[in-house]
């Protein structure tokens, strides 16, 4: 009997290999097969160019991961990448859905990685230093209600919040509905933060209020970070105080 081959759901962070963790490239180099969205095995360059490739298109999710089993219960070594970490709006948790019902289901080990929210937050300064929320605003697999309904309830708890997937070329009426929810619940001096590219090439941030936000400038590719009652611009910087008693330095 074949023994069975192990799966691990790597997050290989944003893009930048200097960015990859270490233990994410072990597991590439050791694996056997790599699997992913084309777009996100090129950022892995030369690291997998001599690895059996299989990746398929967006919205492929299902059948990449069906591939990646079959793959592993024929004794190989594979490794299902994610942008970012693969727990979070990654292929981690669709991989051990797959194996729920099965009898004896595969080992599925989760690498994690460097989100995009960790990687825009550090680019725009330290706007997570207290409690935050992430939201994806696409409805591909979230009703769009449910997604409004995260949005009001988060607007109105004074988290920061970082939106992934804020705007696409077909959904452009959704992102200026949530900066106004923000507005109406914070106010439109409420600082916010825009990441494109964060932690790849041509990383480009901007830094000022809702008021001032340039909505049109967001795409899909683009992190946004909303400040809560406590973030503050400081030197160019986005900060949300924690609560340290800070004193000024003496003259």
């Amino acid at each position: 009997m074949m023994n069975q081959g192990r799966i691990f759901a790597v997050g290989i962070g944003p893009g930048g290999l200097d960015l990859l963790a270490p233990q994410a490239r072990k597991i590439l180099q050791r694996a056997d097969v790599v699997v992913g969205y084309r777009p996100y095995l090129d950022l892995l360059g030369d690291l997998i160019i001599d690895k059996e490739v299989v990746s398929t298109g967006m919205r492929g999710e299902v059948a990449r991961c069906q591939s990646a089993i079959a793959k592993a219960r024929h004794g190989l070594v594979v490794a299902v990448v994610s942008s970012g970490d693969a727990g979070i709006y990654g292929m981690a948790g669709l991989l051990l859905e797959l194996e729920e019902n099965e009898e004896k289901p595969l080992t599925i080990e989760v690498v994690p990685g460097i989100t995009a929210a960790n990687a825009a937050a550090a680019a725009l300064g330290a706007p997570l230093m207290n409690d935050f929320a992430v939201l994806s605003l696409s409805d591909w697999l979230t009703p769009l209600e449910e997604v409004k309904r995260r949005v009001k309830a988060v607007a109105k708890a004074d988290l920061v919040c970082v939106l992934y997937n804020p705007q696409s070329r077909s959904r452009r009426d959704l992102l200026p509905e949530v900066i106004n929810e923000f507005v109406s619940a914070r106010g439109k001096s409420t600082v916010v933060g825009t990441v494109r590219n964060a932690g790849r090439k041509g990383e480009k941030c901007w830094l000022g209020t809702l008021a001032e936000l340039p909505v049109e400038d967001v795409d899909m590719v683009t992190v946004v970070l909303i400040g809560n009652s406590r973030t503050a611009i400081i030197n160019n910087r986005m900060v949300t105080r924690r609560g340290y008693r800070v004193t000024e330095r003496k003259k």
